[in-house]
């Protein structure tokens, strides 16, 4: 198994296939999705900005990821993505951002993560799709799970305001995200 906090120097660039072009000025859903704080977070109600980084699957080190998982354009990189939202978490605050991530693993599998990436914001589950079905966030299937593909919002009050798709790399997306509020601040 490889070190999933590498990233390899030849992973397949994802292309920007239009498939968030609809996102920008979408109302966030009101569902109160469940977190790896334990608590239920109604992003749509949160004043100011949010930044959800949606993102396929963490690696956990007792599971293979899905086979072919690193020729899969886009699938590779979430443990580095989430570790620099952890580096950069901060620095977001102070550029009046909470965070969160969002995948469609359950709970009980991102709190695992989030405890081993000692992650200071909580990944919230949309195992059931209610938010990637309203808002038709891209996906893929891999592993015979349906998987989100990697893409950054920001949603200010409640609205998504900014959309970063495809996120590539992801190591660099907490970065963008922090280059971008700088830029636009409110």
């Amino acid at each position: 198994m490889t070190d999933p906090h590498i990233l390899p120097a030849d992973l397949p660039v994802p292309t920007d296939d239009g498939a968030c072009a609809h996102l920008p000025g979408l109302c966030w859903p009101a569902y109160a999705l469940p977190g790896t704080d334990g608590a239920a977070h109604d992003l749509s109600v949160l004043p100011g900005r949010t930044v959800v980084y949606a993102y396929p699957k963490t690696a956990r080190p007792d599971q293979a990821m899905p086979e072919d998982w690193d020729l899969i354009p886009g699938a590779r990189g979430c443990t580095p993505q989430s570790c620099a939202f952890r580096d950069h978490h901060a620095e977001l605050r102070a550029a009046g951002a909470r965070v969160f991530g969002l995948s469609v693993q359950d709970t009980a599998y991102q709190r695992e993560a989030a405890a081993r990436l000692h992650l200071p914001f909580a990944l919230l589950s949309d195992a059931a799709g209610a938010v990637r079905q309203e808002l038709r966030l891209p996906t893929f299937h891999a592993g015979g799970e349906d998987l989100l593909r990697r893409v950054t919002l920001i949603v200010r009050d409640g609205v998504i305001e900014h959309v970063f798709y495809p996120a590539f790399p992801p190591d660099r997306s907490a970065q963008d995200v922090l280059d971008w509020l700088s830029a636009h601040p409110t």
